[in-house]
């Protein structure tokens, strides 16, 4: 049985302004073109997720929804968690492990630097700072989630959106 998870750092965000929360930071005109880029990609590879996560932070929440739109998944079904938007390669790992295992495709939308901590821990490759909106594709080769550990998975591709045509 194979497990694929995707991994995608938020789209790019706009500086916070003064009055404004780290979470309530909105997505560029940029972050706005990567990210039904980055999904419409994922969906013409035929991978569709069973379930997507996604901080509650405003920037990534968009780029949810925008992924998942481009890739026919209910934006109404995508959950959200303030545990990744405070998340540590740990905390990561235990939503990962505590999926269902009907899912065999799961996708989680986060921040740097515990999302790209995340697929280096996961997979054992160098990957440093995921750029904005890209996305590590990890396979299994587990029955369960909750097999998932430190090493266990392999790197299908590290993707990013200025590699993708217009």
């Amino acid at each position: 049985m194979v497990k694929n998870l995707f991994l995608v750092r938020h789209a790019e965000a706009a500086e916070a302004n003064a009055n404004q929360r780290d979470v309530e930071r909105e997505l560029t005109a940029k972050g706005y073109r990567d990210a039904p880029r980055v999904g419409r990609y994922l969906f013409e590879q035929q991978l569709q997720p069973s379930i997507i996560w996604s901080s509650n932070a405003q920037r990534a929440m968009a780029t949810a929804e925008l992924v998942a739109e481009q890739m026919k998944y209910d934006t109404l079904k995508i959950k959200t968690s303030e545990d990744i938007y405070h998340a540590s390669v740990r905390s990561l790992l235990q939503l990962i492990n505590e999926q269902k295992d009907a899912h065999d495709q799961v996708l989680i939308v986060g921040h740097n630097p515990a999302i790209s901590y995340l697929a280096e821990y996961l997979t054992g490759e160098e990957i440093g700072d995921m750029m904005p909106c890209g996305v590590v594709h990890v396979t299994f080769e587990v029955e369960k989630w909750a097999e998932v550990s430190q090493d266990t998975g392999k790197m299908a591709y590290y993707l990013t959106p200025d590699k993708l045509a217009m």
